[in-house]
């Protein structure tokens, strides 16, 4: 809570881009979540009616279904863009925090600390921060309005097939939790090793006319192989970790939609779900499971820009 706090106040100054864009989140979600149940109200009523009265109802529903999806492309245009200045304006403020916390340490945190390592926080850090900035609310926001109303439509249609999805998707999101602690291990680390990098490339080249005057360059270099193959060992681990969580998610994915062919030919064949509402059925559970994939991934970025503001705030 002491880290969330720092953060919130930085989208103080731009609450109002803030809410808009939390508003075009709110408006793409209702677009995706709304067309599954307009199609659903077309084969079960209006294509049920003659041709005539298909012919009449037609161009309206094209006009409707237009409209909806360019408002669809407004809302994503001001999430992309605004969104994005908003973070970097906030990625601007935090620099300037930064900088101007630089020129208040005293002499003996420049002799602790490293400027190749300073640096890394002004830049690096900054940027995974912007990123979390602009994407974390919108996509956390996005999520769940997405999850959430997909699993009350699911549970609408048929509410055993969607307990038994329940079940596998809280298990899957319990491993998820399990496995995040080390992967912010991992992310701290990456960071930490960068900022190694950074530290050996400075010192190298601000003092190579005493480097190449004493014939330093072998030490040097191997000073430098040194910080590269730390940072090495940690994108491995990173690279691995996302390995097994990607394959993970790939795994859950497929579990799911076995689920929703077995189990949905089961309540056919039993007389409780209609084939019709199959095929709605599936097209929630693809509405369903692309915010789970998408929070899924998201984690990389949450997990990047926590770590740097960790380092950010320790420095103010």
């Amino acid at each position: 809570m002491h880290v969330f706090k720092k953060f919130v106040k930085y989208y103080k100054p731009y609450q109002s881009v803030f809410w808009m864009d939390m508003f075009c989140a709110l408006l793409v979600s209702a677009v995706d979540l709304a067309f599954p149940q307009i199609l659903n109200w077309a084969t079960k009523d209006l294509f049920a009616h003659g041709a005539q009265a298909i012919y009449r109802i037609l161009p309206w529903m094209a006009i409707g279904l237009l409209v909806m999806y360019f408002l669809r492309f407004l809302g994503r245009y001001y999430i992309t863009y605004q969104g994005h200045v908003m973070g970097a304006r906030m990625e601007a403020d935090m620099r300037m925090d930064l900088f101007k916390q630089y020129q208040r340490l005293s002499f003996s945190y420049y002799d602790r600390n490293n400027t190749g390592e300073m640096m890394s926080k002004l830049l690096t850090d900054l940027f995974d921060i912007s990123e979390l900035a602009h994407h974390g609310p919108e996509n956390l926001f996005i999520c769940t309005l997405k999850i959430v109303g997909s699993f009350v439509l699911l549970f609408m249609i048929n509410g055993p097939l969607t307990a038994i999805m329940l079940v596998v998707t809280i298990v899957m999101a319990a491993l998820s939790f399990a496995l995040n602690y080390w992967r912010r291990r991992i992310f701290r680390e990456n960071r930490e090793r960068m900022a190694g990098i950074n530290a050996a490339v400075q010192d190298s080249l601000g003092g190579i006319r005493v480097v190449k005057s004493f014939g330093g360059e072998d030490a040097e270099r191997e000073k430098f192989r040194a910080a590269n193959e730390a940072f090495l060992d940690t994108k491995n681990r990173s690279y691995k970790f996302m390995g097994a969580f990607h394959g993970l998610n790939s795994l859950f994915t497929g579990l799911l939609y076995t689920i929703v062919v077995v189990g949905g030919g089961y309540f056919v064949a039993a007389g409780t779900l209609a084939v019709t509402d199959l095929a709605i059925y599936a097209l929630y559970v693809g509405i369903f499971m692309a915010p789970v994939e998408q929070l899924i991934n998201f984690t990389e970025t949450l997990q990047k820009g926590y770590a740097g503001f960790r380092r950010f705030i320790e420095v103010l």
